[in-house]
């Protein structure tokens, strides 16, 4: 690993340059999204009830491309801007080594953080089309039953609660140390790196983006604040103790679900 050393250390220009992608990409995630749900509203209100079609339908081949295609937008829109400080260190380490080709490791550096995130996003919408076949979803593509719901609370709370949990953001929440523990040389170990920051931000988030089958998958207010919150567990002064908090009233809110139904 070169010699540590701070995002101060990368050129203005390629601080604004990087991030303007990352902005931008995030703002084209939000502004599909918004178009998506939009056309979902128009589909349940008025195609739905005008065609006869109703939320049990199996679904097609073309059902299982567009959940992907939503859940992968979506994971892009809410976990780009938290790869923002590796990756702006990562290329503060290129530069100042003068690396050839820095700009187009950056790139394989995110695009590998990226793909696991694709890959959770395959896993989600294989659990959301089971949930589907077995008409536990309602029509906002959240948890019908009050049970699974409270359950998926507890076990997202109680995950937070956990070491896996506490060792993943303390990777995510310091870019330098991930950077020096895990230093590949090259185009290929920049992808490498990236796809293992990766595989910290999945283990640190990957409960709360389950979260999202309660409140609602395409529920755009809780997909911001969820947003919010692994913003400020990965780089808020209390992020830890915030990631505790949040998973001991995760846990609360999951046994009222269930106790409320009894």
């Amino acid at each position: 690993m070169p010699s540590p050393l701070s995002i101060a250390a990368l050129p203005g220009r390629d601080r604004v340059r990087i991030a303007t992608c990352i902005g931008l990409l995030t703002v084209l995630a939000w502004v599909y999204l918004l178009h998506l749900s939009r056309q979902m509203s128009m589909l349940h209100d008025k195609v739905m009830p005008e065609m006869g079609m109703t939320m049990d339908m199996p679904w097609t081949a073309a059902d299982v491309f567009f959940t992907f295609g939503m859940w992968a937008v979506m994971m892009v829109g809410m976990m780009s801007v938290t790869a923002a400080p590796v990756l702006l260190l990562f290329a503060a380490v290129q530069a100042k080594h003068n690396r050839p080709g820095a700009s187009l490791a950056v790139l394989l550096f995110g695009l590998g953080y990226l793909t696991v995130w694709i890959g959770f996003s395959a896993g989600a919408t294989l659990a959301q089309w089971a949930l589907h076949q077995a008409a536990m979803l309602s029509p906002a593509m959240a948890a019908s039953s009050p049970r699974l719901a409270g359950g998926v609370l507890i076990a997202a709370g109680a995950y937070q609660l956990t070491p896996w949990k506490q060792a993943c953001l303390t990777h995510c929440r310091s870019p330098l140390g991930f950077l020096m523990t895990n230093w590949r040389d090259g185009k290929l170990g920049a992808l490498h790196m990236g796809m293992n920051h990766g595989v910290y931000c999945l283990g640190c988030c990957w409960a709360l983006m389950c979260v999202l089958f309660v409140v609602g998958v395409m529920n755009l207010v809780w997909v911001a604040a969820l947003t919010g919150f692994v913003l400020i567990e990965k780089t808020g002064p209390a992020g830890a103790m915030v990631a505790r908090v949040a998973g001991a009233a995760m846990v609360i809110a999951g046994i009222f679900s269930i106790v409320a139904i009894a």
